[in-house]
């Protein structure tokens, strides 16, 4: 009987297949394709980019920022996103503490309408405020008669960047807020702290880097906007043109140095943000 026995019973254990081990080959395949398709629509472009940019030397690239429209655009960018990120930054901070920390009816309809932005086409929410502040839109004749231009202006480019970035802060926050929970906030108060001394204390350290990647993702979204805008603007030079806009009129007169090199600004910009990103994701993590 004791020979019916097997006591060598690791000899016949299977090996237990893991989920993730694949053939050498089968990894192989799928690196290469992952990475031949970023190098394809990512890479290649880039390198297009600042070499039509540069195809006339140096001092090209320095001459097409020589142009008064093009200083112009610039700095109508600027404006348009220092006025658009606080705005957002508020409005986004706000919106992740209603939702994040309170219970009320609509809640569900509040984060669908954060939502909303990711889902509108942003030439549709630019058509949205050509029919509400245009001259025949609904609060057109009221506002000409107070001499208030909003259409083919700064705050019509405002309002539909405002638009189509608004989600950010509020999308990155909320349920970083709601995992944080609020007990270190109802402890603050217990002690004695009012709401602004709890705010300042004891919140925004906790939700600071989630903060910083909201407002930068803001950022490069207000800068590089095109869609709306081109909209709401009237592609009026020197006047209602942003850097986006400013290269499509370049490229489209055949000025392709110049484009590209205005181009070239907005993609260091997007360089700069995935870094930016990246670092706070990292702090995000650690925090």
């Amino acid at each position: 009987m004791a020979a019916l026995i097997d006591i060598h019973p690791a000899k016949h254990r299977t090996r237990v297949r893991r989920a993730t081990a694949e053939s050498a080959w089968s990894r192989w395949l799928v690196i290469s394709i992952a990475v031949g398709f970023m190098g394809l629509m990512f890479v290649l472009p880039l390198v297009v980019i600042f070499q039509e940019a540069f195809r006339k030397g140096w001092e090209g690239y320095v001459e097409a920022f020589d142009d008064r429209a093009t200083m112009h655009a610039i700095w109508l960018t600027l404006q348009v996103a220092a006025i658009t990120v606080p705005l957002n930054t508020i409005f986004g901070l706000a919106a992740a503490w209603c939702v994040s920390r309170f219970r009320f009816r609509g809640k569900r309809l509040l984060t669908s309408l954060i939502e909303l932005p990711l889902w509108v086409s942003p030439v549709n929410a630019g058509l949205i405020y050509v029919l509400l502040f245009g001259a025949q839109g609904f609060f057109g004749p009221s506002l000409k008669e107070h001499g208030i231009k909003i259409i083919f202006a700064l705050p019509g480019i405002v309002l539909s960047t405002i638009f189509v970035t608004f989600t950010f802060v509020a999308r990155v926050l909320t349920p970083q807020m709601e995992a944080q929970g609020q007990a270190e906030e109802e402890a603050a108060m217990t002690l004695g702290a009012n709401g602004f001394q709890m705010f300042w204390r004891v919140t925004i350290p906790k939700i600071k880097w989630g903060l910083l990647y909201g407002i930068i993702l803001c950022n490069a979204r207000s800068m590089g906007e095109f869609g709306a805008v081109s909209v709401v603007s009237g592609h009026i030079r020197n006047k209602t043109n942003t850097v986006p806009l400013h290269i499509e009129v370049l490229y489209n007169e055949y000025q392709f140095v110049p484009a590209f090199a205005v181009a070239s600004v907005l993609t260091l910009l997007a360089l700069a943000t995935l870094i930016l990103k990246t670092l706070t994701t990292t702090k995000r993590g650690a925090a």
